[in-house]
């Protein structure tokens, strides 16, 4: 058993790195640095195409000027509206790069150390576009969507969260966790027929696979709703094809729901 008492402190823990991550470089400064003034007529492109890297200042913009990806200097790539983040890939190593790689994966690189994919690998030729509507989107070669910013391929890692609209999906995509905005983390079969829930109903929870190992669905005051109980530090959540959601612990699983 964990205390919710010290499952809030983590959490709260994690947060402020979290918030730290995403909030480092402002947009503005960041595209000046990058060789952009306000008053440069030049077009921003709104893709990273296949091979193509952001390094350390770099950045996309939507073509309505609203929303940019950049990857900042602290090793976090974020999108921005304006001065808010609306998603980040919560990766802190600095000088790293990302990277839409020829096989459909993109990748948060640090050296030759891949810290965040989107486990798109498959969709060779892929492409990422910086939206009008404030989305990011992976389009395979078929201009078909294979990833967008609400969406976590297999597992999510430790320290990561799943806000409302957030889902985690199988990697065969039959299956998906998706945390509801009525505060229910419901899995979902062939995105109609519910299978499980953790039977929350708080308006605005989040779901976070804490550090410690704990899965845990928070209130938006940050009260804990539901927690899988589970204490081994570094685990991570995968969403299988069998249906199955299992917290694994290196190779060990150490908790799980039924097949469905």
């Amino acid at each position: 058993m964990i205390s919710i008492k010290s499952a809030r402190t983590r959490l709260l823990a994690t947060l402020a790195v979290g918030a730290a991550a995403g909030a480092t470089l402002l947009v503005p400064p960041s595209a000046q640095a990058a060789g952009t003034t306000a008053a440069s007529t030049t077009a921003v492109s709104a893709v990273v195409k296949p091979g193509e890297y952001l390094k350390p200042g770099q950045y996309r913009r939507s073509p309505n000027g609203i929303y940019t990806l950049i990857m900042q200097t602290d090793g976090n790539a974020v999108l921005y509206k304006g001065r808010t983040a609306l998603w980040a890939s919560m990766t802190n190593r600095k000088a790293s790069s990302l990277i839409m790689q020829r096989d459909g994966n993109l990748v948060v690189i640090s050296g030759r150390t891949p810290v965040w994919a989107s486990n798109t690998g498959g969709s060779t030729g892929a492409y990422l576009a910086v939206q009008n509507d404030s989305n990011l989107v992976i389009y395979n070669v078929r201009n078909k969507a294979v990833w967008f910013r609400h969406m976590v391929i297999g597992t999510l890692g430790s320290g990561r969260l799943l806000n409302p609209y957030d889902m985690l999906f199988s990697p065969s995509r039959v299956y998906r966790l998706q945390m509801q905005t009525d505060g229910n983390l419901v899995m979902v079969k062939n995105g109609k027929t519910p299978v499980w829930s953790t039977k929350t109903v708080s308006k605005g929870a989040f779901a976070v696979m804490q550090q410690d190992g704990n899965f845990v669905v928070y209130s938006a005051a940050k009260k804990a709703l539901w927690s899988s109980k589970t204490v081994r530090k570094g685990s991570v959540l995968q969403m299988n094809n069998d249906g199955r959601l299992v917290i694994v612990y290196g190779r060990t699983a150490v908790w799980s729901t039924s097949a469905h």
